[in-house]
C-alpha cells in the first residue's frame, strides 16, 4: 500500500512524534511506501526522519501536488490543525482515518482543564469554552504581543472536518467518551493504544542509590512543579533525575531551589531514547507526575517492558493502564501528601517495588502486543482501503 502519513511535524518530541515514527519505519519495514505531510521540524533526530521518509518528504504547500503525483491508498493523520488543507484530503475521495493522540480537535487552549487551578475539564466544546473559561486567549509564542486570538467558530469547523474521517483512532476509553461528547459518532471509534516496541529484557538493580526518574516534557500540564513539591516531603534518602525539556524548566529548576532539593534533584535535559536505558537500569521507579487529562501517558507502557513501578496522579487514560498496588501507585489528582507517601512505599520495599515491576511487565506483554498492534493496524488500512471511500466521508 502506499501510506501517506499527515502530521504536524518531524523530529523527536513528545508521544505523538514516537508513534508517527516507529509506526512509519515498521510499515516500510512490511514492505510498504510511506511518505509524510508536514510542517515544520521539532530540531531533535530530524535527520533519522528524513531518512525514514526520503522517498517522499513534503511541506504542506505541496498537498494537492502530492495527492495527484502519488495517489496513496490511505491518509493517516496524527497532528494536523490546518483547516485549508484538512478540507483538501478530505475532498480527496481517499480513505482517511485520524489517530486522536490528545485534544487538540476538540479544545481551544488543547489541554483540557482550567488555566488557573489547572481542574480537568470535563465539559463538549461550546461557548463556556469563549466564557467563563477565555480559551480562545491563548498565549502566543512566536514573538510579539503575549497574547493572540484563536476562533472559536474555526474550532467549530475543525470538529465537524474531523467528524468526517472513516475512522478515529483513540488510545484508550477515556478518549474515546471524549470523542463522544463532542458529537462523534462512536460506531466510528477503535481504540488503538500507541503500543512501544517490547524491551530487551532490562532488569533494574532497584540499588540503595534510591534513584526515581522523570521522563518528558517540562511544560505545566506535565506537573514537574508538583512533583518537587511531593518530593520534598519524601522521608527516605532518593536521587531524583528530572529527563526532558520544556519552557517550564527555568522556573521549575528555580523551585526545586527554594525547596533545598538541588543535591537531591537533577535537570538532565533531552535524553535520547537510546541513553534512557541507562538511568531505567538503576531506577526504583518512575515519576509520572501529568495533572492534565492524559490521553494514556505511553512512558509508562515503556517502562513497564523495563520491569519499572511507576507513580503517577490520576488524570485521564492512566487508569487504564496503571492498576494501583499491582504495577504501581495511582495517586488522586494533585495530592502531594499521597505522591510522597507513595514514593516513600517503594523506597521502603524494594521487594514491593521489584514484584510491581514485575506484574506490569507481564501486563505490558499480554496487553499491548507490538507486533498484534501493527497487524491490526496493517488490517484497518486494507479494510478501508477496499470500502467505497466517499460515501463515508459526505455522510
Amino acid at each position: 500500500m502506499k501510506l501517506l502519513f499527515v502530521h504536524e511535524c518531524f523530529g523527536s518530541l513528545g508521544g505523538a512524534e514516537a508513534n508517527v515514527f516507529i509506526t512509519a519505519t515498521e510499515m516500510q519495514r512490511r514492505g510498504h511506501e510511506v511518505r509524510l505531510l508536514t510542517q515544520r521540524g521539532t530540531g531533535k533526530n530530524e535527520d533519522l526522519w528524513k531518512e525514514l521518509f526520503r522517498a517522499g518528504f513534503h511541506p504542506a504547500e505541496q498537498t494537492g501536488e502530492l495527492l495527484t503525483a502519488q495517489a496513496p491508498d490511505v491518509i493517516y493523520v496524527h497532528k494536523w490543525d490546518h483547516l485549508p488543507t484538512l478540507e483538501q484530503l478530505l475532498e480527496s475521495g481517499r480513505p482517511m482515518l485520524r489517530m486522536v493522540h490528545d485534544h487538540d480537535i476538540y479544545c481551544l487552549r488543547s489541554y483540557k482543564y482550567n488555566v488557573l487551578t489547572r481542574e480537568i475539564c470535563r465539559r463538549p466544546a461550546g461557548w463556556h469554552c469563549v466564557f467563563p473559561c477565555l480559551a480562545p486567549l491563548k498565549r502566543n509564542r512566536d514573538g510579539g504581543l503575549p497574547f493572540r486570538w484563536v476562533s472559536y467558530f474555526d474550532k467549530l469547523r475543525e470538529i465537524a472536518l474531523n467528524r468526517r474521517f472513516h475512522r478515529h483512532l483513540v488510545v484508550t476509553p477515556f478518549m474515546k467518551n471524549e470523542l463522544v461528547i463532542n458529537g462523534f459518532d462512536p460506531a466510528r471509534i477503535e481504540i488503538f493504544p500507541p503500543v512501544p516496541r517490547p524491551g530487551d529484557g532490562l532488569r533494574s538493580s532497584f540499588s540503595d542509590r534510591n534513584l526515581l526518574v522523570y521522563a518528558g516534557q517540562i511544560i505545566r500540564g506535565k506537573g514537574v512543579d508538583v512533583l518537587l513539591q511531593a518530593l520534598a516531603r519524601v522521608e527516605n534518602k532518593f536521587e531524583a533525575v528530572i529527563l526532558g525539556d520544556g519552557n517550564a524548566r527555568a522556573g521549575c529548576e528555580a523551585l526545586a531551589r527554594r525547596l533545598g532539593l538541588q543535591d537531591r534533584v537533577s535537570f538532565r535535559g533531552f535524553i535520547p531514547q537510546a541513553e534512557l536505558k541507562g538511568y531505567y537500569a538503576e531506577a526504583s521507579a518512575v515519576l509520572i507526575s501529568s495533572l492534565w487529562p492524559e490521553p494514556i501517558a505511553t512512558i509508562g507502557l515503556e517502562v513497564m517492558h523495563d520491569g519499572l513501578p511507576v507513580i503517577a496522579f490520576d488524570a485521564g487514560g492512566i487508569r487504564d493502564w496503571l492498576e494501583d498496588g499491582v504495577n504501581g501507585r495511582l495517586v488522586p489528582w494533585k495530592d502531594t501528601v499521597a505522591y510522597a507517601a507513595a514514593i516513600d512505599e517503594l523506597l521502603s520495599d524494594k521487594g514491593k517495588a521489584r514484584a510491581m515491576g514485575e506484574a506490569g511487565r507481564v501486563k505490558v506483554r499480554r496487553d499491548y502486543d507490538f507486533e498484534q498492534y501493527l497487524d491490526r493496524l496493517e488490517e484497518l488500512f486494507t479494510r478501508f482501503l477496499n470500502e467505497p471511500a466517499r460515501r463515508v466521508l459526505l455522510s
